[in-house]
């Protein structure tokens, strides 16, 4: 169960990284952001693609080392930073209007169900 948890997680920032440094742009555009100028770019491919590549090969390797010491560590701290990412939509849902399912409630459900899942196999 916690391979596959983890590979699924994995799998999930593989594909986020891979796209955020294909088409920074195109990732970002279902939230109304725009990703037009270099700097823009680059801070998307930085912050989802870079971010997202790195991630998923720690859990990559979290996947296949011993449970505990550092792979656990791993899997705690994408789980919490998962839960935090949803800690902030739910912020947004209180503070702002209200927005549709898509795309900001389906990502609220993948982080909370993505940060339960890592930290119950931590």
């Amino acid at each position: 169960m916690r391979v596959a948890i983890l590979v699924v997680a994995a799998v999930f920032f593989a594909g986020m990284g891979v796209y955020g440094l294909v088409a920074p742009a195109r990732l970002v555009a279902p939230f109304l952001l725009r990703a037009e100028t270099s700097e823009g770019r680059s801070e998307v491919r930085a912050v989802y693609g870079g971010f997202g590549i790195a991630v998923a090969g720690l859990l990559g390797w979290a996947s296949v080392a011993d449970p505990g010491g550092v792979s656990t560590g791993v899997v705690v701290t994408v789980g919490v930073a998962l839960g935090g990412m949803a800690f902030g939509r739910i912020v947004s849902r209180i503070v702002d209007p209200a927005t549709p399912f898509y795309p900001v409630g389906l990502y609220l459900l993948v982080e909370a169900v993505g940060a339960a899942g890592l930290l119950a196999v931590a």
